[in-house]
């Protein structure tokens, strides 16, 4: 993950003003941005990462961007210089913009303005979000908003508070939200051996990636089994906190086959 290297960012606001400019979307805590092929949405994406996340995932691999005050201050016309910069790159090879955190819906103003910004740049966009504070998301946003990248990270409620420390229901109604609104959605789903692969947990998340579709066919265009991996455990470590899936194993490829299978079954294109 790329650093904010090259980047101007607006230390000399004192405290009400940067809150005061925070309110207002003018201003956002972001914690670091990278240029990537193909893994938060199709094409060439620039990808910033927003600091700030209400969830508490076990598996985390982005734990430094849990807390607002893990990013720098960060203007929405200073990303927006940077997204106008990328343009004939984007154009290039189809790539676009994503939001990704932390969560980008704790700042959904900033987030508003960028999205805003980049589509008045003729920039494909995309929000990769949990979907917890999806009510923070206005139908304007939405409107600026080509892709949702959502993570349902769990079916079952028990299992889904056991991942997050969080509630389910908050994730499923704002997937239903985007189906009626006509948003695509790419469904994540994230396979951690003993935690998130009981069947019947799958076929829960699959069930209602199904149901989306029956909402308005076209809205889920794909699901992503996500393996589990051990990549943010240092992280882990680095920030003194107690990582909890310290022994778990990435799952086998039969296990992920039989996991891709149940979505394919409700006739999900799935990877």
């Amino acid at each position: 993950m790329s650093t904010l290297a090259g980047v101007a960012v607006a230390d000399g606001l004192d405290r009400s003003e940067r809150l005061a400019a925070m309110r207002a979307g003018e201003l956002g805590s972001v914690h670091s941005w990278e240029l990537v092929t193909a893994v938060d949405g199709p094409g060439t994406r620039l990808t910033v990462f927003l600091s700030g996340c209400p969830l508490r995932c076990l598996y985390c691999h982005n734990p430094d961007t849990l807390a607002m005050k893990d990013g720098r201050p960060v203007t929405a016309d200073e990303v927006l210089a940077r997204v106008a910069r990328y343009v004939p790159v984007f154009r290039a090879t189809g790539g676009r913009l994503t939001l990704s955190g932390g969560e980008v819906l704790m700042q959904p103003a900033f987030a508003a303005r960028v999205l805003r910004g980049a589509k008045e740049l003729g920039v494909h966009t995309a929000l990769d979000t949990s979907g917890f504070l999806g009510a923070h998301a206005t139908d304007a946003m939405l409107d600026d908003t080509d892709l949702v990248l959502l993570d349902v990270k769990s079916g079952d409620p028990e299992t889904y508070r056991r991942v997050t420390g969080r509630d389910l229901e908050p994730t499923l109604v704002f997937g239903r939200r985007l189906a009626a609104h006509g948003t695509r959605v790419w469904l994540r789903f994230v396979l951690v051996p003993g935690l998130t692969d009981a069947v019947d947990n799958v076929e829960r998340v699959a069930a209602y990636a199904a149901g989306l579709e029956r909402i308005r066919p076209g809205t889920v265009e794909r699901v992503e089994v996500l393996p589990f991996h051990q990549m943010g455990r240092d992280k882990w470590h680095a920030l003194g906190r107690t990582y909890e899936l310290e022994d778990t194993e990435p799952p086998s490829a039969e296990l992920t086959e039989r996991v891709r299978e149940q979505f394919r079954a409700h006739g999900l294109r799935t990877y």
